[in-house]
């Protein structure tokens, strides 16, 4: 099993930069991608996956919410730059299945199923 625990989150003001981090431990090595998805306040607010990463090759996928002003990175973090009062949610660090090889850009778009999935970390961005 893999686990994976969330850091970095907090309140900034609008325009603003965070470093979300996400540490892994157990079988990392086969777990072929990890992402970062989120939710917003609100009953019923969609989860929504905003930066994927590929183990195997390195590919990434953005939600084109956050296409040029977050990056993900082969260690897990997330760098949120430029940050708006939209991008408020909770912020989950999550993999696929283990073993299971999925196109980063199909995993980033799962809002279930996920094989392992981490405790979330509070974003807050206020205008």
């Amino acid at each position: 099993q893999l686990q994976l625990v969330e850091s970095g989150g907090g309140s900034v003001q609008s325009g603003e930069s965070l470093t979300l981090s996400c540490a892994a431990s157990g079988f990392t090595l086969d777990y072929y991608a990890i992402g970062w998805f989120r939710q917003g306040p609100g009953i019923g607010k969609d989860l929504e996956g905003v930066a994927c990463i590929s183990k195997s090759d390195g590919r990434t996928y953005y939600a084109d919410s956050v296409k040029g002003r977050f990056t993900i990175s082969g260690d897990n973090t997330l760098h949120l730059d430029s940050l708006k009062p939209e991008d408020t949610a909770v912020y989950y660090c999550g993999a696929p299945r283990r073993r299971a090889r999925i196109p980063v850009e199909n995993f980033c778009q799962m809002t279930r199923g996920f094989g392992s999935w981490g405790q979330g970390t509070q974003v807050t961005v206020s205008s």
